[in-house]
């Protein structure tokens, strides 16, 4: 099993023993939320990313307040290379400065144009969950396969946001799109 997957699976059966999830499984909800914080472990920011060498490692959620919720239940005592997490539930037209990674819910898709203009110029992974996502520009789409959630991973949206994405995560990834 590959590194990030088990690193999930374990960190989804510590959420399990901990209450933090229905006893049957995790929801999906659960998975990517996990997933977004996982991501965070192998992916390199430029050191411009962050305000400072002790500044906080954000994760912005637009459309998707349970994730939101979900998500701060799970960094709530945890950090990410070394920073504390801070999870921002982002409303139309705020600004996307002081983020290392934005999801994009599906409730957003028809804006999702509009925002990855916002973020182009940003070393800002995007994480969506719509079709056609990485077409538009996001990093990391999720999608649904066999009832499970996977992803496919953009590099050249990646390159253009100068962040460096581990082979380890590529390799578990459903589908890399290399140009």
């Amino acid at each position: 099993m590959a590194e990030l997957t088990a690193r999930l699976a374990l960190f989804l059966a510590a959420l399990l023993c901990a209450g933090h999830a229905p006893a049957q499984g995790a929801s999906e909800v659960q998975v990517k939320a996990a997933y977004l914080y996982q991501f965070g472990g192998f992916i390199e920011w430029p050191p411009q990313a962050f305000s400072g060498p002790d500044g906080a490692f954000t994760i912005g959620l637009i459309g998707a307040d349970a994730m939101a919720a979900e998500l701060e239940q799970i960094v709530a005592t945890r950090q990410v290379q070394g920073r504390q997490v801070i999870v921002r539930r982002l409303r139309a037209g705020e600004p996307l400065k002081g983020l290392q990674v934005l999801f994009v819910g599906g409730l957003e898709a028809e804006r999702l144009p509009e925002i990855m203009s916002a973020a182009r110029a940003a070393p800002l992974l995007v994480v969506t969950e719509t079709a056609d996502a990485l077409s538009q520009g996001s990093t990391i789409n999720f999608v649904a396969v066999d009832n499970r959630v996977r992803f496919d991973v953009a590099l050249p949206a990646a390159e253009r946001s100068r962040l460096r994405i581990s082979s380890r995560l590529l390799g578990v990834a459903r589908r890399v799109v290399q140009g």
